[in-house]
């Protein structure tokens, strides 16, 4: 299986490791050090090499902060994590504090006046530190940038080794469009910016832009790596050369320099005197620092390839179709086994993920999972981000909800879904609280809307059924996906925040509003969408786009109340069901389609 129910931590973490760090802290004359959850590239999922928090505390959550003081510590996480933070982390040696009320600044401004607090500025953007010194100002304290990171000094020898997967091409039928027309169109709109070059610091911008993938990140085809683009679209690409494979460079072109690592300080010193874009949100402080000292003119600006990786082109979209398609066909014939056997008897949480995996593995061209698949049975549903382990594992009861929230990374695309399935005669809450879940999500994918509309402006539309009964959720309604990319891509996304960035044709983001019963049991129903190109509306005065549902796979029927539906809701569900059984029908066995027939009747 490629996904373990091990832990790869325990609460013992932070007494081992704290001490170890705070020795290579005297020893830097600190009385204090931020450890950020992000590393070098500001990824999400992280190799275990850079994974800084949880060695120094056990947790290992994909988003959360420490602060270590001589004295003190502190772990910081949001709601999603209120929970696996307590069972990972020994409260003895850090404290448990909301990353988003207050969060690290509060906690900078209770440390005494004249401390020292130590940062390592290729972990931290620049915005984010902005506010952190300002905080440390507010206490007397100062933020000092270190040379080595006394984390990494604790870890020593026992830290795992720097990814090394190999970077191979991406190949023109997936990727839709060469490297050398992306880097014209891209380098075009640098020098629109009055700028010199761009450095690119993420590895999904990396990963698009040369038309190459990579496997240094968990359930993602990333290469960690950086680059520079030219506005004239020539390029240094910075690997390890570990990672070149033989035929990447002539892959890359003669117009992309191929450099090792070691070079790229040396590359942005290079850059004096030249006018550089990059990004503040993407790319952390030691960027600028670097550039700034060099005598560069950093141009503060979006990432020049994160709008045109968003808006995928016609192949992309294609490919994403028919992965959809190919990955709706094995979610499928899960449910059928879940309809059938899981009733009989019902699964635990590692035997759901398992059959799964197996279904996915079973297309033969499945390259990964695209994260690790939230299996949740009773009251495990209402921790949004849970994951089973071989401690939590649990069987789902009778009368029980169980949520499975998965997905799969195929050449062509990437596929994010989440299923809810009654075990057993669901409540008739539980069938309640589904069916306002369902309008809200019925309410976003019917939706049309004017060019210039935000993920913001929309989120509403998907709580307010919820929001009617006195009900809500704690996370965001959508987020952006790649194509055999990141399973969560900015800048796009549906959500109570506010967001500048509007809905464009050819995004791709998912439709996921849920509720949550704390302890009982967690709803959440979850399609991938593309946006379409504004059409006509008939009667209409302007053009409008819609939504195009790439998920494909049966929702449980036996939890919708159609007393609750409008007739309009009705006939939309309906049509919906009536696509997943024509285009998933044929793929699936006979007596799987069977089962269709009725998993997919008109309500």
């Amino acid at each position: 299986m490629r996904q373990t129910f091990d832990e790869s931590t325990d609460p013992s973490f932070g007494p081992k490791h704290v001490p170890l760090i705070r020795q290579a802290m005297a020893a830097q004359g600190l009385d204090g050090f931020l450890v950020p959850h992000e590393d070098e590239h500001q990824n999400e999922y992280l190799p275990a090499a850079n994974d800084r928090l949880a060695w120094a505390s056990g947790f290992t959550g994909s988003a959360g902060a420490g602060v270590i003081l001589s004295d003190r510590a502190a772990v910081f996480v949001d709601g999603r994590y209120t929970l696996q933070v307590r069972e990972q982390v020994d409260q003895g040696v850090f404290e448990i504090r909301d990353l988003v009320e207050g969060g690290v600044p509060a906690y900078l401004e209770t440390v005494s006046k004249g401390a020292v607090i130590g940062y390592d500025a290729r972990l931290h953007s620049p915005a984010a530190l902005d506010g952190l010194k300002a905080a440390a100002t507010r206490a007397g304290a100062v933020l000092k940038p270190v040379e080595a990171n006394p984390v990494d000094q604790a870890w020593g020898s026992a830290r795992p080794p720097q990814p090394m997967a190999p970077v191979v091409p991406q190949p023109l039928e997936h990727a839709g469009e060469e490297s050398s027309a992306k880097r014209a169109r891209v380098g075009a709109s640098v020098a629109a910016l009055g700028a010199d070059a761009a450095v690119i610091t993420a590895p999904a911008s990396i990963a698009w832009l040369f038309n190459v993938r990579g496997g240094d990140v968990i359930r993602t085809p990333l290469p960690l790596s950086q680059a520079i683009l030219n506005a004239d679209g020539t390029a240094r690409l910075f690997l390890e050369p570990a990672k070149v494979t033989a035929d990447l460079p002539a892959w890359l072109g003669n117009q992309v320099s191929l450099e090792t690592s070691d070079k790229l300080e040396t590359a942005l010193a290079d850059l004096s005197g030249k006018s550089v874009v990059v990004d503040p949100a993407q790319s952390s402080a030691w960027y600028f620092d670097t550039l700034t000292a060099a005598g560069a003119t950093v141009v503060r600006a979006m990432d020049p390839c994160t709008m045109p990786r968003a808006c995928k082109n016609a192949v992309e979209l294609d490919g994403t179709r028919e992965a959809h398609r190919r990955d709706g066909a094995a979610l499928t014939r899960f449910l059928h086994w879940l309809a059938t056997e899981g009733q009989i008897n019902p699964p635990d949480e590692k035997e759901a993920v398992a059959k799964l995996e197996a279904f996915r593995e079973a297309t033969g061209v499945l390259k990964d999972l695209s994260f690790d698949t939230i299996g949740a049975a009773n009251g495990h549903g209402a921790l949004p981000h849970y994951r089973p382990t071989e401690r939590s594992n649990e069987r789902a009861k009778m009368g029980s909800l169980l949520l499975v929230d998965s997905g799969g990374q195929y050449l062509d695309g990437t596929t994010d879904v989440t299923r809810t399935v009654a075990i057993g005669e669901p409540s008739a809450e539980m069938v309640q609280r589904n069916t306002l879940v369902l309008k809200g999500h019925l309410a976003i994918a019917r939706l049309r809307f004017p060019a210039g509309t935000t993920g913001s402006a929309i989120d509403a539309l998907a709580r307010m059924a919820l929001w009617a009964h006195g009900l809500d959720y704690d996370h965001g309604t959508g987020h952006g996906v790649g194509v055999y990319l990141g399973v969560h891509e900015g800048p796009q996304r549906i959500s109570k925040a506010p967001n500048t960035i509007a809905l464009q044709p050819g995004m791709i983001v998912s439709n996921e509003p849920g509720y949550y019963k704390d302890g009982e049991y967690g709803i959440r129903i979850e399609n991938l969408e593309i946006v379409m190109p504004a059409e006509d509306v008939p009667g209409g005065e302007r053009p409008m786009h819609r939504f195009e549902a790439l998920t494909l796979a049966p929702i449980d029927r036996r939890l919708i109340d159609k007393a609750l539906l409008t007739a309009e809701e009705i006939a939309q569900f309906d049509a919906y069901h009536a696509r997943v059984l024509r285009e998933i029908g044929p793929r699936v066995e006979p007596e799987v389609r069977a089962w269709m027939e009725q998993a997919c009747a008109p309500l």
